[in-house]
């Protein structure tokens, strides 16, 4: 069997120093029609590895339940890397951030409002070495140790950015050896001496990230004595929020610091090789002060765009690392196909109020629960309440909105509350207006949907539960809901009636069809205002018209020739047909 082995400040393998060129592509962005396409134009640009996280929240939707099939099969990923020639350094986590919904930890987690995450807690280790067990047995064959291709395994994830609980780092370690994972083992963090003091665990391999001044980075080091000079995460370019500018950097810019990472005799792992797409309700949020949710598309001014096209960026990293190994360049793959399909109209219509029955689990709470309490991990969540007798004038209160929140009074929209805003002084006014009442004498009904934007997934806020948490008018607390559970994982059950007219006013979801042959293509979503495209039944992720993503990739591997689009608008739409086209939709 192989040996990959740190001897000093080198790493070895088979006894023979070795520097890691890897590639981060993570499995469970890209469909497994694509993992080899995507994994031998790595081989070919002159790395010699890739890099994977685990995400543990799509592998355990729901306690016990585990999948690993599909596009979730790391051991298909893993062994496709292998039979390419290459090695593999995968980030289980538990926790891997990666711009992933919560971080990669399961929505179930959150029911229990006394959970302690990321620290040596039991009942938190618990379900984590229950997870492990699971994953670690799927994964200790594919270890270099018993003939794979995995040469090692991260502790955690940049945990220095968190907390600095060595008992529980050590707990993770023990688990890793318990469980057969006999590879070298590694932490990564920033280069900040805080960083590096909390994410650290004595015997174990200390790694950088960070995505420029390679000539001084390395020095944050020197306290950890004589170690390999590797980076675990040189970052090639940046993720987007929605709201900003698209992030873009320089080829020229990459591959200055890839040369200087080549002239130290450095390891590296480029972040990332292969973005990917956020598809479904997977983007994470950070919050920094405010809350900002993540796009879909995760195209991180990568070597590969999220389609798996060649950049100039890809070019200039393959001719560099090629001729510093000596090796002969061949022709490369095709580019990937593409295809134009043009206006497609969408006949059919459904309101979301009508279909409640239909697609939502129904809950009775005498106060609002978060999502996780009712146990929903996704989609929106729908409280409603009747305010009976008679009630003067008043103010309308609404706690812990998470994250973008339609309020409607008898029916009628009164108020939108959007996490992103809500405390911006203008905002907070505007809202004070709206949201109040006249009263009410009789019955009146109040109904608040909320659509999530995703958990946190990095820093000190990662106890994001969704929904709302009280309601009050004029200081009362109002209680007694009925509440619907709208994961929109089951929209087959959905009743259409024909559409009329170009202007919808959401919530409501439009159906159409179309041709298609063979070939990638984008969504266009202009006209539209917020919302979720499905096609075929698969979640290609959110849209919305503040940008900067505008259209939505479709994956030519989920198209037939007779092929269901529906979109979900939560808000307004001034069309009545979409357009599918050969082109991206970044800005």
């Amino acid at each position: 069997m192989a040996k990959f082995e740190v001897k000093g400040d080198r790493f070895y393998l088979d006894g023979e120093p070795f520097n890691i060129y890897s590639g981060a592509m993570h499995y469970f962005r890209t469909l497994p029609e694509y993992w080899e396409d995507r994994l031998l134009k790595l081989k070919m640009a002159g790395f010699n590895t890739v890099e994977t996280y685990v995400c543990w929240n799509l592998h355990e939707t729901k306690k016990g339940t585990f999948v690993f099939s599909g596009m979730l099969d790391i051991v298909r990923f893993l062994k496709t890397a292998q039979d390419l020639g290459l090695y593999a350094i995968v980030r289980p986590g538990p926790y891997i951030c990666a711009e992933w919904e919560f971080g990669g930890f399961p929505a179930w987690l959150l029911a229990d409002k006394n959970i302690e995450l990321r620290c040596n807690n039991e009942a938190y280790l618990m379900h984590v070495r229950e997870y492990f067990e699971k994953l670690f047995s799927l994964l200790v064959p594919q270890l270099i140790t018993n003939g794979g291709n995995i040469i090692a395994m991260q502790i955690e994830n940049e945990y220095g950015s968190y907390g600095n609980d060595k008992k529980y780092l050590k707990s993770l370690e023990n688990m890793y050896d318990k469980l057969g994972i006999d590879v070298l083992k590694f932490t990564s963090d920033g280069t900040w001496c805080n960083m590096l003091s909390g994410g650290t665990i004595e015997g174990v391999l200390p790694t950088l990230n960070f995505g420029s001044r390679t000539a001084t980075a390395f020095n944050a080091l020197e306290p950890y004595g004589k170690v390999p000079k590797m980076c675990m995460e040189f970052w090639c370019g940046w993720f987007d929020h929605w709201g900003e500018k698209h992030h873009t950097r320089g080829a020229d810019s990459t591959l200055k610091e890839i040369e200087e990472f080549l002239k130290q005799d450095a390891s590296f792992n480029m972040y990332m090789f292969h973005g990917g797409t956020n598809f479904g309700f997977n983007a994470g949020a950070n919050h920094g002060g405010k809350y900002q949710p993540t796009v879909t598309s995760y195209d991180y001014c990568a070597p590969l765009t999220e389609w798996g096209d060649y950049t100039e960026t890809y070019h200039k990293i393959r001719k560099l690392l090629c001729e510093k190994q000596g090796i002969t360049m061949g022709d490369l793959p095709p580019s990937p196909v593409m295809q134009s399909i043009g206006t497609v109209k969408l006949t059919e219509r459904a309101d979301l109020f009508e279909n409640l029955d239909r697609i939502s689990v129904k809950h009775e709470s005498p106060l609002p629960r978060s999502m996780e309490a009712y146990g929903q991990s996704h989609g929106l969540i729908y409280y409603t309440t009747k305010i009976r007798g008679k009630y003067d004038a008043g103010f309308i209160g609404i706690e812990d909105v998470r994250d973008y929140a339609h309020v409607y009074f008898d029916k009628k929209k009164i108020a939108t509350i959007d996490r992103m805003k809500k405390d911006s002084f203008f905002t907070k006014l505007k809202l004070k207006k709206q949201l109040f009442i006249k009263g009410v004498s009789g019955e009146s009904e109040l109904g608040i949907l909320v659509d999530t934007m995703g958990r946190v997934n990095y820093g000190t806020d990662l106890y994001d539960r969704k929904g709302i948490s009280k309601v009050t008018l004029a200081n009362q607390v109002v209680m007694d809901y009925t509440v619907y559970s709208i994961s929109l994982d089951n929209l087959e059950r959905l009743k259409f009636t024909a559409a009329q007219g170009k202007t919808v006013t959401g919530p409501v979801f439009l159906k159409g069809s179309f041709k298609a042959g063979k070939g990638d293509c984008f969504v266009n979503m202009d006209g539209f205002t917020k919302g979720y495209v499905f096609v075929n039944g698969f979640n290609l992720g959110r849209y919305w018209s503040i940008g900067p993503q505008k259209a939505l990739y479709i994956p030519g591997s989920l198209l037939k020739e007779e092929n269901e689009i529906i979109v979900f608008e939560t808000e307004n739409c001034k069309t009545d047909s979409v357009k599918i086209q050969a082109e991206p939709g970044l800005g």
